[in-house]
């Protein structure tokens, strides 16, 4: 019923209205969310844990009350008493609904976890790095001499090593005394070695020789996900890999919904630092587990964010980046405690946050330049930082252009009717044939396209669960190969298109992909809405890239270089058909996979590169999409498929786009259906 309140989950982006009274457990299963219950609903086995969010949510347009689920219950309470839980946790299968409500299904509850691609990409790094690990004999105190202990270990490092101008925490000095004592004057130092902007520090002494590893993260902080590398500062090999969802999402899907839900919500920034935070701290946990190593044993830290995520993980509320001139806190480098960010490392460790360019291109775009380098290329390159805010860079040795593009996160599978994020089961890879119209697809975790033998054994485990990224970008873009969908976008009716998978679907048609409803699973399909998502984003990412160009007084590029979490699973061929990046010969669009991440592993293991990214963020050239009149221009164009301007000469000679047109016709074929079902009914 229309009076029944909506539910609304994170991050799929699932809704429906239930009556009052429903669990959130049966809302889940109602509407196909991957919500954990070994139990049944019965109260036992804790694994439907949500947290509900409350306030003011203008993306979701809902104002949450603080009674919109029904109070805190017994079980919930013998739960919580006996086995702990996670303040402001909810039971799925005890909370019922009352009123509209947000619930966030954390990725511990989810059945089908999340696979975070923000993998380590081969990359041949100089090892430099800030902490380094120094053995010397120290002076034994002397009746005669009155230094102290610590001026005695700062000589030696000096004379030793001619590392000077030391400093040293209060807990490394509190335990100094003991460890000269116990090693006989013979210790080995791990010294953080600064840089122009602090001083080298003193961050742990052991007795004797010490030469076990010390380890180093860099993370990329995403607007959808988090992912960490734990790197051997000595050697700098990659330990061990892990990511998360990023627990904000709650607060929105978007970058502005964040900003919204803190302008809207008093103390609303201060929960979204909080909520990140936390969520560091747990993939911490996480990768030191993977590893089999203790946290304490990580000293040092890069990050790389967008700026909403730096000045929210920092706890600045982000509030003037939500209106012009959108202005930063600090656009500069920063070197931090851990401790000061509440994060559970060593208890000296350092971290280091990358520069931000300006207004919306932050940290995570100054690590691809720091990566890809596209100030010292000979040929004009243009990188994409594909993402739920896309980053782009444009340049040549001569100069750098940069700009950010509010994709949303329609390219994550969210706001996508059957979409989902990458997980087993997703489809991630589709074909379509031009002329039976038949789609065949592949799923992650799968190697068997869904046409042939034993697919149906292979994905017995996981199912066929909805379409990812990847997947949506193949799907619309085969059905614009097709002729299923025209270039203003529209679905043809099954008349029109020759195939009976397109399907009336209120007023417009959908492509029907796969029908697993038989054996209890969902029903997957490509609506006009999803075209229209998929739509938009493409068009802001490719008005982005074209306003740059405008910029450089340019018509083409050289190479383009994809980047970000599922830069490396997308098809060039399908990525120009949709009319996401410009023109250009497919052997010379590349994938750099996860660009932003390369940059802050560099920045972590060779600290010469944290002085040369810094020099390189003041030279970049920022533009600022949202005061260029010829955005949108270019944005209404790219909104066709591929666009409705840009001949695109190199895409036509490799693939014929059908020229069909299903707007007036589409319209006649969808009044006789309605009056044919009139006079039926």
């Amino acid at each position: 019923m229309q009076n029944d309140p909506l539910v609304i989950f994170t991050p799929s982006g699932k809704r429906g209205r239930f009556p009052a009274g429903t669990p959130i457990l049966t809302a889940a299963r109602q509407l196909g969310v991957d919500l954990d219950s070994v139990c049944g609903g019965r109260g036992i086995c804790s694994k439907c844990q949500i947290t509900p969010s409350y306030g003011e949510f203008p993306k979701h347009g809902v104002t949450v009350a603080a009674d919109a689920l029904t109070a805190w219950n017994a079980v919930e309470e013998r739960y919580r008493s006996k086995r702990g839980m996670i303040e402001g946790r909810r039971l799925g299968c005890q909370a019922q609904v009352q009123r509209d409500i947000v619930i966030d299904v954390p990725p511990e509850s989810q059945v089908h976890k999340q696979v975070v691609r923000k993998r380590a990409e081969a990359r041949d790094i100089v090892l430099d790095p800030s902490v380094k690990l120094y053995y010397v004999e120290v002076a034994e105190p002397d009746m005669h001499d009155p230094t102290g202990d610590l001026e005695r270990l700062r000589n030696a490092l000096r004379e030793q090593w001619d590392v000077t101008d030391l400093q040293i925490d209060l807990a490394t000095l509190q335990a100094l005394q003991p460890v000269l004592r116990k090693g006989g004057w013979k210790v080995t130092c791990a010294v953080h070695l600064g840089s122009r902007a602090y001083r080298p520090r003193i961050m742990q002494v052991w007795p004797g020789f010490h030469d076990a590893p010390i380890y180093g993260l860099a993370v990329d902080l995403g607007s959808t996900t988090i992912a960490a590398h734990l790197c051997n500062m000595q050697t700098g090999e990659v330990v061990a890999s892990s990511g998360i969802m990023n627990p904000q999402i709650r607060y929105g899907e978007d970058l502005m919904s964040r900003v919204s839900y803190s302008m809207m919500n008093a103390g609303g920034a201060a929960e979204m630092t909080a909520a990140v935070r936390a969520g560091m701290n747990t993939l911490f946990d996480q990768i030191a587990s993977e590893a089999g190593i203790d946290k304490t044993e990580i000293m040092d830290a890069v990050f790389v964010c967008n700026p909403v995520m730096h000045h929210l993980f920092l706890g600045v509320d982000p509030f003037e980046l939500g209106q012009a001139p959108f202005a930063l806190a600090t656009s500069d480098a920063l070197n931090l405690t851990a401790a000061e960010m509440d994060l559970k490392l060593h208890p000296s460790a350092r971290i280091y946050l990358l520069p931000c360019i300006a207004g919306h291109v932050g940290a995570d775009a100054a690590a691809v330049a720091l990566s890809e380098a596209p100030d010292k290329s000979e040929d004009l390159v243009l990188v994409v930082d594909v993402g739920t805010n896309a980053e782009i860079l444009l340049g040549n040795k001569d100069k750098v252009l940069a700009c950010s593009s509010p994709t949303g996160p329609a390219f994550e599978g969210a706001q996508i009717s059957s979409g989902q994020r990458a997980a087993p089961g997703a489809i991630e890879r589709a074909e379509i044939d031009p002329v039976t119209k038949e789609p065949r697809f592949r799923v992650i975790g799968s190697e068997i396209w869904s046409d042939e033998e034993g697919f149906a054994e292979v994905i017995a485990t996981t199912g066929i669960t909805g379409i990812c990224g990847s997947g949506i970008i193949e799907l619309v873009a085969e059905m614009r190969m097709a002729g299923i969908v025209d270039g203003p976008g529209l679905i043809g009716s099954a008349e029109q298109t020759g195939s009976d998978r397109c399907i009336l679907d209120g007023r417009t048609y959908s492509y029907l992909i796969w029908d697993g409803t038989a054996d209890g699973g969902p029903r997957i399909t490509v609506t006009n809405r999803d075209i229209r998502e998929i739509q938009m984003a493409k068009a802001a990412l490719y008005s982005g890239a074209r306003l740059l160009m405008d910029k450089f007084e340019v018509d083409h590029v050289d190479r383009i270089v994809l980047a970000g979490a599922f830069g490396a699973h997308i098809s060039p061929k399908h990525a120009m058909v949709l009319g996401m990046i410009p023109d250009a010969p497919l052997d010379k669009v590349t994938s750099a996979g996860n660009a932003a991440g390369t940059g802050a592993r560099i920045a972590l293991l060779n600290r010469k590169a944290r002085d040369e990214i810094e020099q390189t963020v003041r030279a970049i050239h920022k533009i600022e999409t949202a005061i260029e009149p010829r955005f949108q221009e270019h944005f209404v164009n790219a909104s066709n498929i591929p666009n409705a301007i840009e001949p695109y000469p190199i895409l036509n000679s490799i693939v014929t786009l059908p020229t069909v047109n299903f707007n007036q016709s589409g319209r006649e074929t969808q009044s006789r259906e309605r009056r044919r079902r009139r006079r039926e009914e």
